[in-house]
């Protein structure tokens, strides 16, 4: 992977790419991009822990909740999930929805890793889910369009205020390896959305510049006729953005639970990620027609849709029994400093045609 990046660099016109470009690579190159190739990336065996790898609550509890906005006549029993991985999220909903209703649902998985893609057929039955390699196959959409941890993955292009000018952050090939070079920022893409969206940056300070994002929001507008997108992921808010403890940003690489800050050492070793920008995503949603109905902390998400339901219906006084592993599972979403309240979630709606609440 280095040298296909290194090669990439050399061949440029200015012998030097973006960390967009960069991470766009090492993330997602069909042969050796980090989430196209085979092995596990969630869970102990993985690189990272998400809180949809905690037992199947998460999966059962969007399942009910949706099927109560089906039930309202808002929105009919269509789904597509984004970045399904593993699949464990999608059977843990279709087994639910089997369980509290006869009405057939058609589930979507817009998965690009071909490793994922057998993992989610060798789980799930064919008949089950209908696995898309691109949006564009979903034009006309009505329904919910899910995802978890999916914009935090996006390619980002990195930005740096130095001597009152704005540069970005490039990368080049210095003595046979890769090396960060600031150039004056010339991108009009990156310009049009510091300009719109970030606030004026201090001598030294650094930051994300998600141009995919906004690429991404519109695709999915354009796609989705009516319905719901129900985004989860970690992020900031803009006030919290200004706390002198993002003035580096937060592009950060991660491998077997570990940290990393070099992300040139290992391209397509690792996971890289950056927090989303909230304030920005929500804008460009209501730009682009997708309104906002919420935006909370995970774990009042939880509390708001009924999960402290699933925990009273299977109390069980055996601690080793099925039923208190998966008490443990619920107050492990819920706990106060827990995982789910360094995650947020988003609601937001397009051309309901009745009113929409939680």
């Amino acid at each position: 992977m280095k040298e296909k990046i290194k090669e990439m660099i050399t061949s440029s016109k200015h012998q030097q790419i973006s960390y967009a470009e960069y991470m766009s690579v090492a993330l997602y190159d069909r042969e050796s991009g980090y989430y196209m190739k085979a092995g596990e990336k969630v869970g102990r065996q993985g690189d990272f822990i998400t809180t949809s790898n905690i037992g199947n609550i998460y999966g059962q509890l969007i399942a009910r909740w949706y099927y109560k906005q089906v039930s309202k006549g808002n929105i009919p029993a269509n789904v597509c999930e984004i970045g399904a991985g593993s699949g464990r999220f999608a059977q843990a909903f279709l087994e639910e929805w089997s369980l509290i209703t006869t009405e057939p649902i058609t589930y979507f998985v817009l998965e690009a890793s071909p490793f994922h893609q057998q993992l989610i057929q060798k789980e799930i039955d064919d008949g089950k889910i209908k696995i898309i390699d691109s949006l564009s196959k979903l034009k006309g959409f009505h329904g919910m369009i899910f995802s978890n941890e999916l914009f935090d993955a996006l390619p980002v292009h990195v930005i740096e205020k130095k001597k009152g000018i704005l540069h970005e952050v490039m990368i080049t090939v210095e003595n046979e390896d890769l090396k960060e070079l600031l150039v004056p920022l010339a991108n009009t893409n990156v310009q049009s959305y510091v300009s719109e969206y970030m606030r004026d940056l201090q001598e030294h300070e650094r930051a994300e510049v998600p141009v995919a994002m906004v690429e991404f929001i519109k695709e999915i507008s354009k796609i989705i006729d009516s319905g719901i997108l129900l985004s989860v992921d970690y992020g900031y808010t803009d006030s919290e953005w200004e706390e002198p403890a993002r003035s580096q940003g937060s592009l950060r690489g991660y491998s077997k639970h570990t940290m990393k800050t070099n992300l040139l050492a290992h391209p397509g070793e690792m996971d890289i990620t950056s927090h989303v920008q909230w304030d920005p995503f929500i804008r460009i949603g209501k730009k682009y027609d997708l309104n906002l109905e919420r935006f909370m902390r995970q774990d009042e998400f939880f509390l708001e849709i009924g999960i402290l339901d699933l925990l009273k219906d299977h109390y069980d006084p055996n601690p080793f029994s099925e039923q208190s592993k998966r008490n443990r599972a619920i107050r492990s979403l819920i706990t106060p400093g827990g995982m789910s309240s360094h995650f947020q979630v988003v609601v937001q709606s397009k051309n309901l045609s009745k009113e929409f609440s939680i």
